[in-house]
């Protein structure tokens, strides 16, 4: 009897190749599970099942994971304003994750032998699915062709190409990873440490030149309408922004960073809603919350960042800073105006019954009305003592050195 495999499908030329490999080379019983995470139409879902199925696959199961990849990570990404090296907005490294957790659940429904998927052996997607795939389902095998048998991508090409099968393979040139909450792009030219990406590469080309005002409404740090429009669930707002800003070219950018592996990658991006939502979210955030609330939620959304980037979603202490971020977001409600203009956008203000630049209180810079000159100057004396007696006693014990 051949084992049962669950491998992780996208339709892209990876797992594509693990399909015709596992079942031909290997004679296992392939059950392939794509989990959406916003990158698919229901079209493209129906063709990746045909897909599927032409390959040669026992069984194909659709998981629609939107709401549930933003409920249990990216909400949190927003709520922290969390961007890798203050460029990327962890696109596909968060919904790795959230596939990576279907996918086990999967393999326990289905009681399979082995887990499989398409990873590289250079990238940081092998660690995430690995490593979820220990925790939550440790004794299964885990099967990775692309990373075992050292594929490149004009390997597998020529490989499927001699087992009759057809698709794209021009497209296949450039790997595109298409979700809620962005789409990376990687090629021959983020192979290096200089150029970008030609603009036949990226997903969405420009369509949009003139400039354009939005009005983004937030409730409780969610963005929940658009320009008076109020939507069920905040994925469905984010999915309206991303219809408007697409067109812009805005969001489009090259991130640099260290993999979990330890070498350096180099990836392209575009992500206008993730980009202007991060942006405006923390606009709005810099009006409602105190100094030291704004300092907190940046040391911890930087770990938060990492470690989820890193793979660590499971980890206890993460759903300790999410009870924090949860918490900071009580008085962020209120609308923020933004800008769009082509490859690029502003932030025009924001409004909010809970915005602490009040002038009940004093104009920055103009006039106060809570305190006088005389409270000043003895606060000034009192804030900089510490200040004061150390630079008295150095200069008495430097002298008294002479």
């Amino acid at each position: 009897m051949s084992k049962k495999v669950v491998l992780g499908f996208s339709g892209g030329l990876d797992t594509t190749y693990c399909v015709k490999y596992l079942t031909e080379e290997k004679g296992y019983e392939v059950h392939s599970v794509i989990v959406n995470t916003g990158g698919f139409n229901d079209d493209e879902l129906k063709k990746i099942e045909a897909h599927a199925y032409k390959l040669g696959v026992k069984s194909h199961t659709t998981v629609n994971a939107v709401k549930s990849y933003y409920d249990k990570i990216i909400k949190y990404l927003v709520f922290g304003n969390v961007l890798k090296n203050n460029t990327y907005p962890l696109s596909v490294s968060a919904e790795r994750l959230s596939q990576a957790v279907f996918i086990a659940e999967h393999v326990q429904h289905l009681n399979a032998d082995i887990v499989a998927h398409g990873s590289t052996g250079a990238g940081n997607d092998q660690v995430r699915f690995d490593m979820i795939f220990n925790i939550m389902i440790p004794g299964v095998e885990i099967c990775t062709p692309i990373r075992d048998l050292k594929l490149s991508r004009e390997d597998e090409i020529a490989y499927l190409k001699s087992k009759g099968v057809e698709m794209n393979f021009d497209k296949s040139m450039y790997s595109i990873n298409k979700g809620l909450w962005g789409t990376s792009v990687g090629g021959k030219e983020t192979l290096n440490s200089k150029g970008m990406l030609p603009e036949e590469a990226w997903p969405t080309q420009v369509t949009a030149t003139e400039q354009k005002s939005v009005e983004l409404e937030f409730v409780k740090g969610e963005l929940i309408g658009i320009d008076g429009k109020r939507f069920a669930h905040p994925t469905e707002a984010i999915q309206h922004l991303q219809s408007i800003a697409g067109a812009f070219g805005i969001g489009r950018d090259m991130h640099v960073g260290d993999t979990i592996i330890g070498i350096k990658g180099r990836v392209g991006f575009e992500a206008a809603a993730p980009m202007i939502i991060l942006k405006a979210h923390h606009a709005l955030e810099k009006h409602v919350l105190t100094k030291w609330q704004l300092n907190w939620k940046d040391q911890l959304a930087l770990f938060y960042g990492n470690w989820l980037h890193e793979g660590q979603i499971l980890d206890p202490v993460m759903r300790d800073i999410e009870a924090f971020f949860q918490h900071s977001q009580e008085n962020v409600t209120g609308k923020v105006f933004v800008d769009l203009m082509p490859y690029r956008f502003q932030i025009t203000g924001i409004e909010s019954v809970y915005d602490l630049m009040s002038s009940k209180f004093g104009k920055y810079g103009e006039m106060n009305t809570g305190w006088t000159g005389d409270d000043v100057r003895g606060f000034s004396k009192i804030f900089g003592n510490q200040a004061m007696i150390y630079n008295a006693v150095k200069q008495t014990a430097d002298g008294n050195k002479d």
